[in-house]
């Protein structure tokens, strides 16, 4: 018999980030380290984006043989009706995994599936950079490519130190806003997304909104809190899934007075790569530094 592992302990997902990246993600502090790196799994199944695009990356995909209806990319991924919302036993079994990776799973979910002897991995969101990279190293732990995982890491460290070199250095921090859905739901610089902000030399004007965690990182922000704000920039990362766009944004009350909306600074983020944690956090960086480094306040 197949020893029982599960890994990672997760909170509750924020609704926010859900919406926006179709992941259970948490403000848990990261996943626990495996204890040893077992045998490579031959049948994976996943029902997290963002770990799906780590099981690729990590050099994991010809082991996967089924994952959730939201993990989109990469493209050849196998796509089923599997939910990482509702996550079912019986439907994830019936792939016959020898493991099953996930952000959330609620913990009788993780009981069936272990008394199925069926091992599961879970990576709850990252808040930081660093969780992200430790969370790519686990992954590639655990699928047997701990080699390839820890390749994968130093290169998007190098990546990204050689994009910070394209951030100038000014006296006064441009703010911004970045948008998860149309209700103003927003990350503060408390995510692994306001880090990557913060590393492109932005000020976010959401922090003041959640000054003490209380919502995770993820308030919600008022129309009246947003006007006075008046960020520089403003990125949606809902522009694909809810029509958002400058023009939209215009047409909300007071809106068209926004510096970003007036001096054409909005920014449209692909929705996916700017919400899940994982190697295309790199993509996400060079995003906001290519949008903002011309910029001179």
């Amino acid at each position: 018999m197949r020893a029982k592992r599960t890994f990672g302990v997760v909170s509750l997902a924020v609704a926010a980030l859900l919406a926006a990246c179709g992941d259970g993600s948490s403000d848990a502090e990261g996943a626990s380290a495996p204890a040893e790196e077992a045998d490579a799994p031959e049948r994976i199944v996943s029902v997290s984006p963002s770990l799906t695009e780590t099981l690729y990356a990590v050099g994991a995909g010809d082991q996967v043989v089924a994952v959730d209806e939201y993990s989109t990319w990469p493209e050849d991924a196998p796509v089923t009706d599997l939910s990482g919302y509702e996550p079912n036993v019986e439907a994830i079994a019936s792939y016959d995994p020898d493991l099953v990776v996930a952000s959330d799973l609620p913990p009788e979910v993780v009981d069936g599936l272990e008394a199925l002897d069926i091992e599961v991995y879970q990576g709850p969101a990252a808040a930081t950079l660093e969780e992200v990279f430790a969370q790519i190293e686990e992954v590639g732990e655990v699928t047997g490519h701990a080699e390839e995982a820890a390749d994968l890491v130093d290169e998007m460290r190098a990546e990204i130190d050689e994009i910070l070199q394209e951030v100038p250095e000014r006296e006064v921090r441009p703010t911004y806003y970045h948008e998860l859905d149309d209700t103003l739901y927003t990350v503060t610089s408390q995510t692994f997304i306001g880090e990557l902000y913060a590393l492109a030399g932005l000020e976010n004007v959401a922090d003041a909104a959640d000054p003490n965690g209380e919502f995770g990182g993820y308030p919600q922000l008022s129309r009246e809190f947003l006007l006075e704000a008046d960020p520089d920039f403003i990125f949606l990362a809902d522009a694909q899934c809810c029509g958002q766009d400058a023009e939209t944004l215009a047409a909300r009350p007071g809106f068209a007075d926004l510096a970003a909306v007036r001096e054409g600074r909005v920014v449209e983020l692909d929705e996916d790569v700017a919400s899940r944690w994982g190697p295309r956090v790199v993509d996400l960086l060079r995003t906001i530094v290519d949008a903002t480094a011309s910029y001179a306040p």
